[in-house]
């Protein structure tokens, strides 16, 4: 076990069950193998047993993000720009964490947990005082993955917290991308919203999911992402009916957001507590819908869980999906 250890000072492979390779840090289990990297505290490698990717590699001709992390905010906000007690600080869409290196809190065969703290560099985007605690456990086919925001100061800590994470689309398991479906656990109907220069559109449209189904395609994602504020389901299933794939969960985490870019090989299935500033919103950040407001002392949770699974499953009915 490692404990409170810069990630950057350490080299090599340990004999623990984790293998390091310039700076990341594996966790290895029957099913699964996942690599984490030090900056942003971001996953960077999911494959299953067979050593077949399950998560974007970050191809530049694309996107060259894999699974940030966004913290203190989701999405952007006005002029990128947030303003509280009269003060304007500058912080861009989605926040700094993913671009901050963390440090090791602990290393064992299963857990890595990771944390950022506030400095000089962070108060001049958010002036706040943070803990930010990532803790990665990996269970058989199981991948959970908890962050705890701790308030440091005297005063509320308002934040937002989302996990990004793309993963390959199609599958490595057979089946094109058109083959793909998104099967929500309930029937999900409440209209959706788009971001409209990164931010929150007034206007809404027709949710795309049918009786719980969502088949992904280019068109979907011609104007950005979908972004479902009311959502039902704890938990949706990714892949080709009759195959394998996985499953995201997201119990604590009330919005979703779905991202691609037409033609490119990656789906973000995105489960946010928060989410950007409405086109037309409260100028003081404090105000910002969507923010979790924590007491000073107090610390608030956020997961979220991935789970291969080896049959993603039957498309289900309306019955079937909690209508």
């Amino acid at each position: 076990m490692f404990r409170k250890v810069p990630l950057d000072l350490i080299f090599g492979e340990v004999e623990t069950g984790i293998g390091m390779s310039e700076g990341a840090v594996r966790l290895k289990s029957e099913f699964l193998q996942v690599e984490i990297s030090p900056q942003g505290a971001e996953m960077v490698a999911l494959t299953d047993r067979e050593g077949r990717d399950l998560l974007w590699n970050g191809d530049p001709a694309f996107w060259t993000g894999r699974a940030p992390l966004l913290f203190p905010i989701v999405g952007r906000l006005p002029n990128d720009q947030l303003l509280h007690e009269g003060q304007v600080y500058c912080m861009a869409q989605h926040g700094f964490a993913r671009r901050r290196a963390f440090t090791l809190e602990e290393a064992t065969d299963k857990v890595v947990r990771l944390a950022l703290h506030d400095d000089e560099e962070t108060r001049k985007q958010y002036p706040f005082h943070f803990s930010l605690t990532v803790t990665y456990t990996l269970a058989e086919a199981t991948l959970t993955i908890e962050v705890e925001v701790a308030n440091t100061g005297e005063g509320v800590l308002p934040a937002s917290v989302g996990f990004h994470p793309a993963f390959r689309w199609p599958l490595p398991y057979g089946g094109a991308r058109k083959d793909h479906r998104l099967v929500f656990e309930k029937a999900e109907a409440e209209a959706i919203h788009r971001p409209v220069g990164g931010l929150l559109s007034t206007a809404t449209e027709p949710n795309p999911a049918v009786d719980a189904i969502l088949e992904p395609t280019d068109a979907l994602f011609e104007r950005d992402a979908l972004i479902f504020l009311d959502l039902r389901s704890h938990h949706v299933r990714f892949g080709v009916p009759g195959e394998p794939g996985l499953e995201v969960a997201f119990p604590d985490m009330p919005h979703l957001g779905l991202w691609s870019k037409p033609g490119a090989p990656f789906l973000c299935i995105e489960p946010w507590a928060g989410y950007a500033s409405p086109e037309s919103g409260p100028s003081e950040f404090t105000e910002k819908p969507g923010l979790s407001l924590i007491a000073p002392g107090d610390t608030k949770r956020f997961a979220m869980a991935i789970r291969w699974l080896p049959d993603v499953g039957r498309l289900i009915g309306p019955h079937e999906a909690g209508v």
